[in-house]
């Protein structure tokens, strides 16, 4: 029994993105050789600053299109919702054959609609859950680049292009650096991702209710609210563990915004100009393109992007890197939901208060 028709999301997706922008055959050439090879300079880079010791030798990056993006993020889906699907499909009641058959298809749709959208704005991401490998091992990760998107924004911000692709490559490079020399840090966001899952309900009534609340929220969105999917259909128990998902990935995407502006000044000369018309893009776009941002709660990552860099560099400005970075000793040094925006209550309960020092003696 099949939950997402997941070709069908693919067919779907592929078929709706926007095209890349006009390049010559040499133009893409050229961004692909480049990415590749910036994309290993960024990870001595970012080794050298962050100070996390891999034994995962530096590797290039995967460059995509628009396409190959969807695909890669099918592919990755499928790994994410296995133990929801598995649990759909084990079940005592499952639901009868023309429903799951109906249901899969329209979910194909959503999900292959959703990712048309997304695959035209992203520029690159660290792929943690991947199928096994031809021997059945699971890899580790993969950096992918997404070309065209990369080239559309550095063309739209009208930036030096070899500084904003390495400066792409420095945020991506430290998802890298993050998670294979963090050995503990991919499963606990599986693990954390497994609980949320299998936390829905799935008697019928309520996931209604939880649709029915999910129009609602369209609605108020489209009106100007602040409401988004995610919000509308989780249970209570859910909430608890999105706080610690949250959390976590707030800690590690303002890791890597904080990373690549602080290593960007000594290697790449236009960072500052890079950054200023960046961050105004991202608050950028249409009403229907912020709307829909909105509803899928991509403004809650861009929140994300700016908390947890302002919680990175206030740690590191009064501790330094070397004390900053027990927060990967384990699960429990990780910044709670409450103290990413209060980053000396972090401090204190893992690195301890400060010493006072003595006054000096006047003898």
């Amino acid at each position: 029994m099949q939950v997402i028709d997941w070709d069908l999301a693919v067919a779907t997706g592929t078929r709706l993105v926007r095209p890349g922008p006009q390049v010559s055959r040499e133009e893409a050439r050229q961004a692909v050789a480049d990415l590749r090879t910036l994309s290993r300079e960024a990870e001595g880079h970012v080794r050298e600053f962050t100070k996390i010791h891999t034994d995962t030798a530096p590797q290039p990056a995967t460059i995509v299109d628009r396409p190959g993006w969807i695909k890669a993020n099918v592919e990755g889906f499928k790994e994410i919702l296995e133990p929801l699907t598995s649990r759909v499909t084990n079940s005592q009641n499952p639901p009868p054959a023309i429903v799951t058959a109906v249901g899969s298809r329209i979910t194909g749709v959503e999900v292959g609609a959703v990712l048309a959208f997304l695959a035209s704005r992203v520029l690159g991401q660290y792929e943690l859950f991947l199928p096994p490998d031809p021997s059945g091992r699971e890899p580790i990760g993969r950096l992918t680049l997404v070309a065209p998107n990369i080239v559309n924004a550095e063309r739209e911000l009208g930036v030096n292009a070899r500084d904003f692709r390495l400066w792409v490559c420095l945020h991506e490079e430290t998802h890298r650096v993050q998670f294979t020399g963090v050995p503990w840090l991919r499963e606990y966001v599986r693990a954390q991702m497994t609980q949320f899952l299998l936390a829905s309900d799935l008697d019928l009534s309520t996931m209604l209710e939880r649709l029915r609340n999910a129009a609602d929220t369209i609605s108020d969105v489209v009106r100007g609210g602040e409401g988004n999917l995610i919000d509308a259909i989780q249970t209570p128990e859910q909430k608890e563990i999105l706080d610690r998902l949250t959390a976590v990935m707030t800690l590690v995407e303002g890791h890597g915004d904080y990373v690549m502006d602080a290593v960007g000044p000594d290697v790449v000369p236009s960072v500052a100009d890079i950054r200023a018309k960046f961050g105004h893009r991202r608050e950028g776009g249409s009403r229907l393109d912020r709307t829909v941002r909105r509803l899928l709660g991509i403004e809650l990552k861009m929140k994300q992007y700016a908390e947890g860099s302002a919680f990175v560099r206030a740690v590191v400005g009064q501790v330094g890197m070397d004390e900053f970075n027990k927060v990967w000793t384990s699960p429990e040094t990780l910044p709670t939901h409450a103290e990413i925006t209060n980053p000396d209550a972090w401090i204190a309960r893992v690195i301890g208060t400060p010493p006072i020092e003595a006054p000096a003696s006047e003898d």
